[in-house]
């Protein structure tokens, strides 16, 4: 049986909120996103999880130390899941990107991989680093194992795109909620965005296209 991989996008930050690029910045969760990671861990709940990793970024942390509370399982630190660096765009919101000369915001989306922002890490960088990572996770949990991974939107996207074939250009046309799940059974992708378990906890600014 393959092993299941439960991709979860952490709960709301506050950068989140009001539509900031936040990429490798520490930010913490916003009161909506404690409310996501609380209900993401509800439904969880029903699962077996043989595991569960993070990004050691504090939205993502604490997102799976709120769903790793009632489940009794530790939770595992892995640096390769952190989110993509997006250089100087960091701090600054979507409007003030978009307000740049020649918006850059907008090629950024069309295709991130010639649209980098200034000092960003390039995708086929990050791409490597996560799909090493998470194929570490794969082999270490062989025979079926479901593992919850709390990550973030660019690192789920570089992930789907290896799974699918996909260009890296092509990342950001998969939207990715805040607290929802992706799962994949690699290389199958079983479904993508499930937020069924928030129950009107969507957040408005919550967008793939602010890491």
């Amino acid at each position: 049986m393959l092993t299941r991989l439960l991709l979860a996008r952490h709960g709301q930050s506050v950068s989140n909120a009001v539509r900031r690029f936040q990429g490798v910045q520490d930010v913490p969760l916003s009161e909506i996103g404690v409310r996501q990671a609380e209900a993401l861990g509800a439904a969880l709940g029903r699962r077996r999880l043989a595991a569960i990793y993070t990004s050691p970024l504090q939205r993502a942390r604490r997102t799976a130390e709120i769903v790793a509370a009632g489940l009794g399982v530790a939770v595992v630190s892995v640096e390769a899941l952190r989110e993509l660096s997006l250089g100087e765009w960091e701090g600054r919101t979507v409007e003030e990107i978009q307000a740049l000369p020649g918006d850059p915001y907008a090629r950024w989306v069309r295709d991130p991989v010639a649209g980098l922002p200034p000092g960003g890490e390039p995708l086929p960088d990050v791409q490597a680093r996560v799909v090493g990572a998470l194929e570490a996770i794969v082999a270490a949990h062989p025979n079926g194992a479901e593992v919850l991974v709390v990550c973030h939107g660019g690192v789920i996207s570089a992930f789907l795109a290896h799974c699918l074939g996909l260009s890296l250009s092509a990342i950001w046309r998969v939207t990715l909620s805040n607290g929802s799940l992706t799962e994949v059974a690699p290389p199958r992708v079983l479904s993508v965005n499930d937020t069924a378990h928030l129950d009107g906890l969507d957040a408005p600014g919550a967008a793939a296209l602010s890491p």
